[in-house]
C-alpha cells in the first residue's frame, strides 16, 4: 500500500508520466452532427446513415470481434455548437475519431481542436475549399463541390443548348454555399456562359422576393442556386410563383429529399449534381446492400449525407481493422493517443468500395472519388414526396 501511495504521490507530482488510458471497448467512434436547428434535416439524415453502418460492422464481427460504438454528439447549426460537441468528445467520450461536422462552416471552427488533440476527423459533407488544409488530421469522404458542381451545368445544357445568360444566387453567411458558388461560377464561365446577375441571399431567409425581381427582370435562362435546404426550397418556390420559366441548377443543399415539402411540386424538375445515388447498384453490391438495410429501417431509400455517413464510419471500421491487422496486437490493447496516430495513417492507404462508389482518402486527407451523378428532381401527385431520378447522357 506504502509503495503505491508513493508511486501515486510521484505521478501526480508530474516525476513519473501517468500511463495513457487504453481504448475502450466497444470501441467509441464519434459522430458530431446537427441534430437540432435549421439543418438538423441534413444531420439527421447523417445519424440514420452512421446507424445503418454501426449495425452493419458489429453485425459482421465489429473489428476482429470487438465492436464499435458510436458516440453521438449535437453540433446544432452553428460554430459554437460544434465546437462544444468536439470537446465532449475528446476529452469525455475519448473517441478514437469524430465524424462530422454537418456544415463545412462548422468545420473550419471545430476541426482545429480535434487537429491540435491529434484526433482523426472525417467529413462527411464538408465540400468547401481548404477543408482537409486544415491539418493533417482532418480527411473527408466528401467530395469537394469543384468535382461535382460542374456536372449539372453540363447536363442542362445538354437539356438546353440554347442556354445563355445566367443567375446566380447564394447564402452569404454560409462558408459552404459561398465556397460552392465561386466553382459554379467558374464553371459557367467556363462554358462560355454569362453570368449576368448573382443575388445573395441569407439562410435564414424566408422572402426572396427582391432576388427573384432582380432575376426575372434579367431575362435569364439558367438559374443557379447554393445554399442550405430551408432556403433553398423556399427560393425555388418563389422563382416559380413568380414566373420563372427557365432552367434551375441546385446545389449540394438542395440535394435532401428533406427539401421537397419546402417548395413542393414546385421542385420539379430542378437538377443537382451529386456524388451519391441509391440506384447505382449495379456493380457496387456495397450500395445495394446498404440501400436494402437502409429501406428496411426508414421506409425510405437513402440521400447522399446518409451515404457519404455510412462511408465514413465505413473507412474508420476498415482503417481500424488494418491497424490491428499490421500491428498484430488488438486494437483495445493500444494506448488512446497511439491508436489515435495509428488510426489516421490507416485511413490515408488504399481504395475502398463504399456506397458513394470506389473511394480513397489521399495522404493530403482529399478524397479520391471516381463516380459521379446528375439527378432531376421528380415529385408526386401528393406535391410533398418525390424522387431524385438519374438523368443520362
Amino acid at each position: 500500500m506504502k509503495r503505491l501511495a508513493t508511486a501515486l504521490l510521484l505521478v501526480l507530482c508530474g516525476i513519473v508520466p501517468a500511463r495513457a488510458q487504453t481504448v475502450a471497448d466497444p470501441i467509441p467512434i464519434g459522430i458530431a452532427v446537427a441534430q437540432t436547428s435549421n439543418i438538423a434535416l441534413f444531420g439527421q439524415e447523417q445519424v440514420n446513415g452512421a446507424k445503418v453502418a454501426e449495425a452493419r460492422i458489429n453485425a459482421a464481427g465489429g473489428i476482429n470481434g470487438t465492436k464499435i460504438a458510436l458516440a453521438f454528439q449535437d453540433t446544432g447549426g452553428d460554430e459554437a455548437g460544434a465546437v462544444n460537441a468536439f470537446q465532449n468528445l475528446i476529452n469525455r467520450d475519448k473517441v478514437v475519431a469524430i465524424i462530422g461536422p454537418t456544415l463545412s462552416q462548422q468545420a473550419f471552427a471545430a476541426d482545429p481542436l480535434a487537429n491540435q488533440a491529434k484526433v482523426p476527423v472525417i467529413a462527411p459533407s464538408n465540400t468547401a475549399k481548404g477543408i482537409p488544409q486544415i491539418g493533417p488530421f482532418v480527411s473527408r469522404v466528401s467530395a469537394p463541390m469543384t468535382q461535382v458542381a460542374p456536372h449539372s451545368l453540363k447536363q442542362a445544357l445538354r437539356q438546353n443548348p440554347g442556354i445563355k445568360r445566367v443567375a446566380v444566387l447564394y447564402a452569404q453567411n454560409d462558408a459552404f454555399s459561398a465556397s460552392e458558388t465561386e466553382v459554379f461560377q467558374q464553371a459557367v464561365k467556363d462554358l462560355g456562359l454569362e453570368t449576368v446577375t448573382v443575388q445573395k441571399f441569407q439562410t435564414t431567409d424566408t422572402d426572396f422576393t427582391t432576388q427573384v425581381t432582380t432575376v426575372l427582370g434579367a431575362n435569364v435562362d439558367l438559374v443557379v442556386i447554393s445554399g442550405l435546404a430551408a432556403d433553398s426550397g423556399n427560393l425555388v418556390k418563389q422563382l416559380r410563383q413568380l414566373g420563372y420559366k427557365g432552367q434551375i441548377v441546385g446545389g449540394n443543399g438542395l440535394n435532401s429529399p428533406n427539401m421537397f415539402p419546402v417548395c413542393g411540386a414546385l421542385c420539379a424538375d430542378t437538377l443537382v449534381a451529386q456524388a451519391y445515388s441509391p440506384a447505382a447498384v449495379e456493380h457496387n453490391p456495397v450500395n445495394k446492400a446498404f440501400v436494402a438495410a437502409f429501406e428496411q429501417a426508414y421506409k425510405k431509400a437513402p440521400a447522399q449525407f446518409s451515404a457519404q455517413a455510412y462511408a465514413a464510419v465505413q473507412v474508420v471500421a476498415e482503417a481500424l481493422a488494418k491497424v490491428e491487422r499490421d500491428s498484430g496486437k488488438k486494437i483495445t490493447s493500444f494506448e488512446l493517443p497511439q491508436l489515435r496516430e495509428a488510426l489516421n495513417a490507416a485511413l490515408r492507404t488504399g481504395p475502398t468500395l463504399t456506397p458513394v462508389g470506389e473511394i480513397a482518402i489521399l495522404p493530403s486527407g482529399e478524397i479520391d472519388q471516381k463516380d459521379f451523378y446528375v439527378s432531376k428532381i421528380v415529385m408526386q401527385p401528393d406535391g410533398t414526396t418525390g424522387a431524385f431520378v438519374l438523368v443520362t447522357e
